[in-house]
């Protein structure tokens, strides 16, 4: 069997189970190439001649294994592989972190142009994970220092092999902290923050695939506010003066802005798709400090 032929009857699988794709693809071909190559190492430069090439007997019992594993127990294919792509670049990827999947990256791609007024020196992502963001912004910024900073031991831990992954250790730091109670005095150029927004009803709602990633990166109280509103009400003193702070609430995005409807957030939009982030400056931050509190 050549891999093309494996692709498109693992994409026809892929569409009468129907699973969710919501973690690096949106479509059951697209899932299908992620699983076949990335199980395989296959090069995705070269993909029609990959398409061509033959499986060996023991490459298909891989192959099915993990089939069968996203499709009977719904695991995300990026769980199955290890790895999964964020702006460009191919991390690990394991259930100590969500799978990274934020239109932030299309931010990071275009250099934050227009949004900020110079290259960054200090960044902050703060609640990172795996450290996709913070990393991402260091590859794209050279001469720019990062702090990583979460909770999670755990998705600290894979944020370190990360940032080992890609050579980064004199210029990337994780740190473990509550938001920023744990964080150093350093003021930032610029802070972006991915963190949990999901409020436990939506939270239940949430395909099979969800529940794979640790609920503790997911769920946040006050129908999901909770967390993007402590991080609100501080982060302007952990901001430079011309710093500017860059969060995703997703979907919570309707309920926050109908909660301060005369704050003024710029809701930024994306080519690729994505909502639900938005953009506030260091003096906004410190005018509206009160209410977020």
């Amino acid at each position: 069997m050549k891999v093309g032929d494996y692709v498109s009857g693992l994409q026809q699988q892929f569409s009468d189970a129907g699973l969710c794709f919501a973690h690096g693809t949106d479509n059951s071909y697209d899932e299908a190439c992620y699983l076949v190559f990335a199980s395989l190492s296959l090069d995705w430069q070269e993909f029609e001649a990959e398409l061509d090439r033959q499986l060996t007997p023991a490459e298909i019992a891989l192959l099915d294994r993990r089939s069968r594993q996203r499709i009977r127990d719904r695991i995300p294919t990026a769980y199955l592989v290890g790895t999964a792509w964020f702006a460009g670049h191919e991390f690990k990827a394991d259930s100590r972190a969500l799978i990274p999947r934020s239109p932030i990256a299309e931010l990071i791609e275009n250099r934050f142009t227009p949004l900020l007024r110079q290259s960054p020196q200090r960044v902050l992502d703060l609640c990172c994970g795996g450290g996709c963001i913070g990393i991402a912004i260091a590859l794209e910024f050279p001469d720019a220092s990062v702090d990583l900073a979460d909770l999670s031991v755990d998705a600290l831990g894979l944020a370190k092999e990360n940032i080992d992954r890609f050579g980064l250790q004199d210029r990337v730091a994780p740190l473990q902290s509550d938001l920023f109670s744990g964080l150093p005095g350093q003021r930032y150029d610029l802070i972006v923050s991915n963190p949990p927004y999901v409020g436990a009803e939506e939270l239940s709602g949430l395909p099979a695939e969800f529940r794979h990633e640790p609920r503790s990166g997911l769920e946040s109280d006050d129908q999901g506010l909770q967390l993007p509103l402590r991080i609100l009400s501080a982060a302007a003193d952990h901001l430079a003066e011309s710093g500017v702070l860059v969060m995703e609430v997703g979907y919570s995005h309707h309920l926050l802005a109908e909660r301060y409807p005369d704050i003024p957030f710029l809701w930024l939009d994306f080519q690729r798709g994505g909502e639900g982030v938005f953009l506030l400056r260091r003096q906004q931050l410190e005018m509206y400090r009160e209410r977020f509190s």
